[in-house]
């Protein structure tokens, strides 16, 4: 036997040990899942011929990862993003409806306790930016509004930071509507702005070993809660932005580019007459029923 095939036949035996391992697990996707990633896994690192001292880096990152990451900043989300992984999620679940609005990444910056908006109100509260109405309505594929549905948006404000960015005591630039019964929505907000992901860490120093630039195109984000359709996690992204092309975690859809409008002082759709220039956009958000696939 030579000796390249006793190397083989020894590395195989290790997975082989390994898959078997979990050839009692209760739960058959479990057994399904894990001994899928053993197997893609072990082959990774027999195709790259991994190294000990590579190995060892990659533990290393994964523990600054874990480091970094806390109740306002989750690192793991944005390897996940800066991977293709998160993308690659959603396009695997994402219902088969072309007339459904596309779904895009959920990214880390939601949070729960958003405060509560009236139907036209203000979700930036004090966020800086140029003013930006957007309206829309909220549709089954069918064309039925989905009056009543929850409507929750956040985004960057104009120096391209999230509010949980700041601080713990600051809220701004997002909340939460009840659409109107003809599934119309309306609020104000800023217009979004491009800006980097966080890249002072782990995922940061990856880009840059990668040549790779962290700048996302500006976006709002938009979560959609219906009942009886599935919940839509989305983005509108705004035209002309020069980093649409490369977005830094793969989340542009051309679908979701909306042309932002730009209005001088005076008077807005809802009749107030914001005193400086100000910008619009509108889309509709179609979301599918909970069976359909």
């Amino acid at each position: 036997m030579s000796a390249e095939h006793s190397s083989t036949d020894r590395e195989q035996a290790v997975t082989d040990k390994v898959l078997a391992s979990f050839d009692g697990a209760a739960d058959p996707r479990l057994r399904e899942v894990m001994q899928s990633l053993v197997r893609y896994l072990h082959a990774f690192a027999r195709d790259v011929r991994l190294t000990e001292p590579e190995w060892e880096a990659a533990i290393e990152f994964l523990t600054r990862a874990g480091h970094i990451t806390d109740d306002r900043r989750q690192e793991f989300i944005l390897l996940s993003d800066v991977l293709g992984l998160s993308m690659l999620t959603v396009a695997i679940n994402e219902p088969k409806e072309p007339r459904a609005t596309e779904a895009t990444v959920f990214g880390p910056f939601y949070v729960d306790d958003a405060p509560e908006v009236p139907i036209g109100g203000d979700i930036a509260r004090g966020a800086v930016g140029t003013p930006c109405y957007v309206s829309g309505r909220v549709r089954s594929v069918d064309g039925g509004p989905l009056g009543g549905a929850l409507l929750h948006v956040w985004g960057a404000d104009d120096d391209g930071f999230y509010d949980v960015q700041y601080g713990a005591d600051h809220s701004a630039g997002r909340g939460w509507l009840r659409v109107a019964p003809d599934g119309s929505y309306r609020f104000w907000t800023v217009l979004p702005t491009p800006y980097p992901i966080p890249h002072d860490g782990p995922v940061g120093d990856l880009l840059r070993a990668a040549g790779r630039g962290p700048m996302r195109p500006a976006h709002l984000h938009f979560k959609v809660v219906a009942p009886g359709h599935r919940t839509l996690i989305t983005h509108i992204f705004v035209a002309g932005d020069p980093h649409l092309n490369d977005d830094a975690v793969f989340g542009v859809k051309d679908g979701l580019v909306v042309e932002a409008a730009h209005h001088p002082a005076g008077q807005a759709p809802d009749g107030t007459y914001p005193q400086e220039a100000w910008t619009s956009m509108n889309f509709d958000l179609v979301l599918v029923p909970d069976e359909h696939r």
